[in-house]
């Protein structure tokens, strides 16, 4: 009960903290490429993207882990294996928490927002002849919550759930022995670490193209899978 409490307060914090970073982001995306330029709007904005990945894989991975390790305490007669094997169980209970605040923030926020979109296009479209997202409208204030809730904080809470549980699923199938149940932590470890490097070779130059502004991403894609692979073969 104790797990599944913790896993479903931080999967509800790292949807949380998304959003209101969003939020922020967007208004200072938009300032920066008015008056700063291309660069530095993209900057801003794949920051503000980083800090919710951030949040997401830095209170998966420390969650995951102190609860492994509490869960490990208290079997003084046991063997390490033994109590790997038990503390894998309970930190099953905690993927479950994530996945349960994931499926409420997907769906209420999906719900919600399709309703508000609905809405807003019956009665700007459809009757009031307005076009979509108008400010005019005021269902577009409820249709924008919406994808906030649904896209960002559904969203972080989804990648929560699904990095916790690619680490609780190889945690089980260790079966108690050290080594394989460390790989996904030493594992995930790295690809932090990885995707630190990668967050900072992200730019692009004035005036650039779609295409070197995708490659600008793929230089911090690339470059985070290549450590990722040399960690984890190290």
């Amino acid at each position: 009960g104790g797990c599944f409490l913790v896993g479903s307060v931080l999967s509800a914090s790292a949807g949380w903290a998304g959003m209101a970073v969003a939020t922020d982001a967007n208004v200072r995306t938009t300032q920066a490429a008015d008056k700063l330029g291309l660069n530095a709007a993209l900057r801003i904005a794949f920051t503000g993207g980083a800090v919710m990945g951030f949040t997401v894989v830095g209170l998966g991975l420390c969650g995951a882990s102190i609860v492994f390790y509490l869960m490990t305490l208290g079997y003084d007669d046991a063997t390490s294996g033994q109590q790997l094997r038990y503390a894998a169980d309970s930190l099953a209970g905690f993927g479950f928490g994530a996945s349960s605040i994931a499926l409420f923030a997907r769906v209420a926020g999906g719900i919600y927002t399709k309703a508000a979109d609905v809405g807003a296009d019956l009665v700007g479209k459809i009757e009031m002849d307005i076009p979509e997202d108008d400010p005019r409208n005021p269902a577009v204030i409820a249709d924008n919550v919406g994808d906030n809730v649904g896209d960002v904080a559904g969203m972080g809470a989804d990648l929560f759930e699904s990095y916790v549980g690619s680490i609780v699923a190889v945690v089980a199938l260790a079966k108690g022995d050290v080594v394989k149940t460390m790989l996904p932590f030493w594992v995930a470890g790295g690809g932090i670490i990885a995707s630190v490097v990668g967050y900072f070779l992200v730019g692009t130059k004035e005036g650039a193209t779609q295409k070197q502004l995708l490659f600008a991403l793929q230089k911090g894609t690339l470059a985070s899978s290549l450590l990722v692979v040399v960690f984890t073969a190290a």
